[in-house]
């Protein structure tokens, strides 16, 4: 089974993605941090080297597991701007689309049911306020809630403006608005999501 989980920045989309991959035993993949990945290379030098991932979506670059090195706030800026390269894009999108292919995903991103895994068998698109969402992302790197909920808002715009996949809930996506919901509440919602999913592909 392939669950593609997307939603713009801060609304809950990878901590929603790992617990229901660990619930599920599925493969975690964190296509965000693939792409921080590529970024964290351009700023050691390297315009090429291989992303991958393994076990509970942690992100191999050139072999060498970056994972913890991922979440520093200088690169933000720049991995959403090599996100944007259709070069960039069409190889990752490549490797994710393999990575699927090998087994259960819970797969979660921008495009990955738009783009990615458009045949997947649940889509979900999380959703929560611009306050709630930079609240949510100042607890988590600091920072005033003027300049995240601004940073939060340039975001939203170049995600959803590209003309390379751009942010948007595929048509057949269930939408969940997390504003004000607990991780294991979204989390409880989504599981009753795969188990009604499973019973009607069962009939």
């Amino acid at each position: 089974m392939r669950i593609a989980i997307d939603g713009p920045a801060a609304a809950g989309k990878t901590t929603l993605a790992r617990a229901l991959a660990r619930e599920l035993g599925f493969t975690f993949v964190p296509t965000g941090a693939m792409y921080r990945a590529v970024a964290l290379a351009r700023r050691r030098g390297r315009a090429e080297a291989e992303v991958t991932v393994v076990g509970d979506g942690r992100v191999l670059l050139g072999g060498e597991d970056v994972t913890d090195l991922l979440a520093s706030p200088d690169l933000d800026d720049l991995s959403s701007q090599v996100a944007v390269e259709p070069e960039v894009r069409r190889r990752l999108v490549g490797v994710q689309r393999r990575i699927a292919a090998e087994g259960s995903v819970v797969m979660e991103g921008r495009d990955i049911g738009t783009v990615v895994l458009p045949d997947a068998e649940l889509k979900i698109y999380l959703w929560a306020t611009d306050e709630e969402r930079a609240r949510r992302r100042m607890a988590e790197k600091g920072g005033t809630f003027e300049e995240v909920l601004a940073a939060i808002r340039r975001r939203d715009e170049r995600d959803s403006t590209r003309s390379d996949s751009p942010l948007r809930p595929a048509p057949d996506a269930v939408v969940l608005d997390t504003t004000g919901k607990r991780p294991e509440d979204v989390l409880e919602l989504a599981l009753r999501l795969v188990g009604e999913r499973c019973a009607r592909q069962a009939r």
